[in-house]
């Protein structure tokens, strides 16, 4: 059974930092993009981050409103993808959500990730 869980929640304020972390079980990591997105109030989901399947390069990439201040990393030993979060702004808010994408190399594209977490909250306040 294939398992993404989410963990880092919290409530900061602006200008503060979080690290999400998502375990993930059940699937060829190595072989499987991995990517953020998130739900706000303001926006339909959103894509957030996203990196590329294991190799001799690891490509990522960045939605605009983030680029700069997130950054996603992967560790294969663990089976885990990171988001670390830093110069956080209110608009920031929402439920951020793990995401893998099967046999894909990097998306933007939540249609290409076909499994997903459960979401895990975070609060930035003024």
């Amino acid at each position: 059974q294939v398992q993404l869980v989410e963990s880092g929640e919290g409530s900061v304020r602006t200008g503060g930092s979080l690290k999400l972390s998502c375990a993930v079980t059940g699937l060829t990591f190595s072989n499987t993009a991995m990517g953020w997105f998130r739900q706000t109030p303001r926006k339909e989901r959103e894509f957030v981050a996203a990196i590329s399947w294991s190799g001799s390069v690891t490509d990522t990439d960045y939605g605009n409103s983030v680029l700069d201040r997130f950054t996603i990393f992967r560790d294969d030993a663990k089976n885990t993808v990171f988001l670390q979060m830093n110069s956080l702004e209110p608009d920031d808010t929402g439920v951020y959500y793990c995401a893998a994408a099967r046999g894909v190399y990097l998306s933007t594209d939540p249609a290409r990730y076909d499994v997903w977490g459960q979401g895990t909250q975070v609060v930035v306040s003024s």
